[in-house]
């Protein structure tokens, strides 16, 4: 089968197309012929990090969709043939979705409607995973959102034309939430549109802060946060009392910096979320919901969903990485042949 490995930490020119043996699921595990393998931030920075302990040849990227065509001991047999999509296939293991069959954990390849696209799925793991904590962390520990479920909340969304953006704005819509989103540009602003925002604020434009309060009087429950260090006195003026600044991303080193006894008497909470280590009960409720909002059709991609697609082929996985790296808008996917 063709694989793209890399043996060692590096730019994009690590990454090498191999023939490898198609691989047999060992117990608890299924193999996926994988259709399409999806390309996020945390694929291109984990590829200049060191191999995990114990791995000497890696393939790269988390998310991916295709069909189950084997399983390994104590796995329901009758999940042959199940279209799936899979989340952290890559994590700790030397097994990613950057091949033509891979091999994950019975519960990382959950099953795909016949009605959704491989490219959604491919789409969905971490970016909306990372969207589902982020707007559930503040829920006092059920961690589940449902229709309905956000109803009288207003989430604001930073950069919303991103991927974790979009996924955030998409189910906090379809749980009821008002979303505002903040953008940098007029072309994101049609994007976070048409994911569904109800209030778009392109902060090079004007006043962030002052657009924002004047959306929302009483200010913002939930921030979804992409630049906490950045944004970090934006939040606070926004912040309703009681809030919470769910931050997923930020640069090597960088401080964040908060006015404690300004923000005390808000109560204010700042939630870091990483996708990855996330408390298993709270990762499977993520699951569960993301699934269930793909059912109903309230998770999409494409540029009618803010979210345009970028493929390429398995040959030319170095040149998605470097797109990503360079700051590309959209979702990139890789067409597993």
């Amino acid at each position: 089968m063709k694989a793209v490995v890399r043996t060692a930490a590096g730019g994009p020119g690590v990454l090498r197309l191999v023939e490898r043996p198609v691989p047999e699921p060992g117990p608890g595990e299924v193999r996926v012929r994988v259709r399409v393998s999806g390309v996020n931030p945390t694929d291109w920075r984990s590829r200049q990090r060191t191999l995990p302990d114990g791995i000497a040849e890696q393939v790269p990227h988390q998310d991916g969709a295709g069909v189950i065509d084997a399983v390994g001991a104590h796995v329901d047999p009758a999940r042959i043939g199940q279209r799936v999509w899979i989340w952290e296939a890559a994590w700790q293991r030397a097994w990613g979705t950057a091949q033509q069959y891979t091999l994950v954990p019975d519960r990382q390849a959950v099953v795909l409607p016949d009605a959704v696209s491989f490219e959604l799925g491919a789409s969905v793991g971490i970016p909306a995973l990372t969207a589902h904590r982020a707007l559930t962390v503040a829920d006092g520990g059920t961690g589940r959102i449902a229709p309905g479920g956000l109803g009288g909340t207003t989430v604001l969304v930073a950069g919303g034309a991103g991927a974790v953006g979009n996924a955030a704005i998409q189910l906090a819509r379809w749980a009821g939430a008002r979303v505002l989103t903040t953008v940098s540009g007029p072309a994101k602003a049609a994007l976070a549109r048409a994911a569904g925002a109800d209030h778009v604020i392109d902060y090079r434009a004007g006043d962030a802060a002052t657009e924002i309060r004047a959306a929302a009087p009483d200010g913002v429950d939930i921030i979804v946060e992409v630049a906490p260090a950045t944004n970090a006195a934006l939040d606070v003026a926004v912040a309703a009392p009681g809030a919470v600044i769910a931050f997923y991303a930020g640069n090597a080193g960088e401080p964040l910096s908060v006015p404690v006894l300004e923000t005390l008497p808000s109560n204010l909470r700042w939630q870091g979320v990483y996708v990855y280590t996330v408390p298993a009960a709270a990762k499977d409720h993520a699951v569960a919901d993301v699934a269930a909002a793909m059912a109903a059709g309230a998770l999409r991609v494409g540029e009618e969903a803010g979210l345009p697609l970028h493929h390429f082929p398995l040959d030319r996985v170095a040149e998605a990485h470097t797109a990503l790296e360079q700051g590309v808008v959209g979702k990139v996917l890789v067409t597993i042949p």
